[in-house]
């Protein structure tokens, strides 16, 4: 891995503007998921290294929050500003980390760095109000003021944008925070240290602590009184867990948890549109998106046109080293990853499922997949009640709006949903009937910085993006004023 930056590889923790190692001196290997080879080995933080952060960024709030929302604004700015100059490393980091191939990865870099542009402006908009009094010697002014210490645990598979649209609304806000990042890609977190300290965030403001003991620093970050505010993405029985843990504390939860997205083709959708935007939301990432097309159900009267094309189209995705440019999918983040996808198919085929495989891998690698789609799949199979998170595109035949409201809606996941159709009424009626947090209708990509991303149901709550994702890192003070004569 060359960089043209090499300070962007750093393998020491991040805390109070110093590079540290652990207390311990423990390191853990962070491996290239593609061919295991080792990429770096980082400090390996526990409960004691995780406390030094927490209090490190108590210390910085005061001074961070009571800066104008301008200066805070002009460090933000910078920061985005820094991770375009460096795109391209950033981009080979990520991709070397977490096996995406380099042009999903590039576009990951602009997509995170648009929310550190984003809230840049919106750190001027955390406009208060004045309420007309209930008394004639009465007024009223409400305040919004940041929430304080920010802890954010983030996953793997968008190891830098999943890190900008927390840590960017909260220090818009005010707030100082510690990332935990994944332990599978934490150098992508540190590289945005790099460049954070570079724009002029102040010491103690922006912390990251990799580590390989999750349960433990975890711990420390839910457990302390001195962290008002917890952000997560990930699964959501570790989501239940961290809202248990956070209870003691009271703290503020931001949660975004686990998708299983339907993807409908109605029988008057534009086809060949309706297979592009499932190709889009599927595959990319190889799957392993929170939010990618789950389970496609489509309408009897076009079921066989859209499962052929859509056979075309896998057929035409090259799989490969995720730093090959004509590369399309990469590899599974790790093995357990593969087995479970391969179990999942396993029990579709033995439940009556027909799978078609699209271009085999040109080398043996166990962790790349031949993209697939499983036709006459079933509500009976494990992959139609299971996240997916792999290349498997399960095609479920339905015949009326009703029959397939009911599956869609039939999991405790409400995180993201797509549909195709050009009857406006029924347009508006589905949309409406499904119960996700988010709706694409007729296109299979909805992440933007502009709009609120986020779930319902065993999907979490709180939304990031948009101008709902500075409210996440904000409190609201009523102030009355008596004697007002």
């Amino acid at each position: 891995m060359k960089l043209q930056n090499n300070h962007l590889l750093q393998t020491q923790a991040y805390i109070n503007g110093q590079w540290q190692d652990a207390a311990s001196g423990a390191t853990f290997p962070v491996r290239n998921p593609y061919d295991d080879k080792v990429l770096a080995r980082v400090a390996d933080l526990g409960a004691a290294d995780a406390e030094k952060a927490v209090l490190a960024a108590h210390r910085a709030q005061p001074a961070w929050a009571a800066l104008p929302a301008g200066d805070r604004a002009g460090a933000l700015r910078r920061w985005y500003e820094l991770m375009l100059e460096n795109l391209e490393d950033l981009a080979l980091l990520l991709t070397c980390e977490q096996g995406k191939p380099l042009a999903e990865a590039r576009g990951e870099i602009r997509y995170g760095a648009s929310f550190v542009e984003w809230f840049a402006e919106e750190a001027r908009r955390a406009y208060g109000e004045v309420i007309p009094g209930h008394a004639a010697d009465k007024r009223i002014v409400v305040l919004r003021q940041p929430v304080g210490v920010v802890a954010a645990i983030t996953p793997w598979n968008f190891p830098n944008a999943m890190i900008t649209r927390k840590v960017a609304p909260a220090l818009a806000a005010g707030c100082a925070i510690i990332v935990k990042p994944a332990q599978d890609t934490p150098l992508s977190a540190l590289a945005l240290a790099v460049l954070a300290a570079a724009a002029g965030i102040p010491p103690g403001v922006f912390n990251v602590v990799p580590t390989n003991q999750p349960r433990a620093v975890g711990g420390v970050l839910t457990g302390s009184a001195l962290v008002r505010k917890l952000s997560f993405t990930g699964s959501t029985a570790v989501g239940r867990e961290l809202m248990r843990q956070c209870a003691g504390t009271v703290k503020k939860l931001s949660l975004e948890l686990g998708g299983n997205a339907p993807f409908i083709v109605f029988d008057d959708a534009d086809v060949e549109a309706a297979v592009a935007g499932a190709v889009a939301s599927k595959f990319r990432n190889a799957g392993q998106t929170c939010v990618c097309a789950n389970r496609l159900f489509v309408q009897a009267g076009i079921y066989p046109e859209f499962v052929d094309r859509l056979r075309t189209a896998i057929n035409a995705l090259r799989v490969g080293d995720g730093r090959a440019e004509e590369v399309a999918i990469g590899p599974l983040i790790n093995d357990a990853a593969v087995e479970k996808v391969t179990g999942l198919l396993q029990d579709a085929v033995a439940k009556g499922g027909s799978v078609h495989y699209g271009k085999a891998p040109a080398e043996e690698n166990p962790r790349l997949l031949t993209p697939c789609l499983v036709t006459e799949a079933t509500p009976a199979m494990d992959l139609a009640a299971t996240e997916i998170f792999g290349p498997v595109a399960p095609v479920f035949k339905f015949r009326t709006e009703a029959e397939v409201l009911q599956l869609a809606n039939s999991v405790p996941e409400g995180l993201a949903a797509y549909f195709y159709g050009r009857d406006y009424a029924l347009i508006w009626r589905v949309a409406e009937a499904l119960e996700y947090g988010m709706v694409g209708i007729n296109t299979g990509m909805i992440s933007t910085t502009v709009a609120p991303f986020g779930g319902v149901k065993a999907s979490g709550f709180g939304r990031e993006g948009g101008r709902q994702g500075m409210e996440e890192y904000l409190v609201t003070k009523y102030l009355c004023w008596g004697e007002v004569k």
